[in-house]
């Protein structure tokens, strides 16, 4: 976890506890989680949008390359049905 082994991890809650105190520890714990569950799902959505706007792209290249071929079609009927 982020490189933090074990005994940096007990010497992070000791500062804590001593700063914070054992009354208001437990509540910052709870708004700390709150604060990194909103911002993993923030991260999601944004992950998400980015992937809708990527798929946008991909099918209004396909529906233009699909134009363009019915496009080179037609003129080749034209030309065969002109000789």
């Amino acid at each position: 976890m982020f490189g933090i082994g074990m005994p940096e991890l007990v010497v992070i809650l000791i500062v804590a506890l001593i700063v914070i105190g054992p009354k208001k520890l437990p509540d910052i714990a709870k708004a700390l989680g709150r604060g990194i569950a909103e911002f993993r799902k923030a991260a999601e959505d944004a992950k998400e949008s980015f992937n809708m706007s990527d798929l946008k792209d991909e099918a209004k290249n396909l529906k233009d390359a699909v134009l363009k071929d019915d496009e080179k079609d037609e003129k080749r009927d034209e030309d065969t049905a002109r000789r």
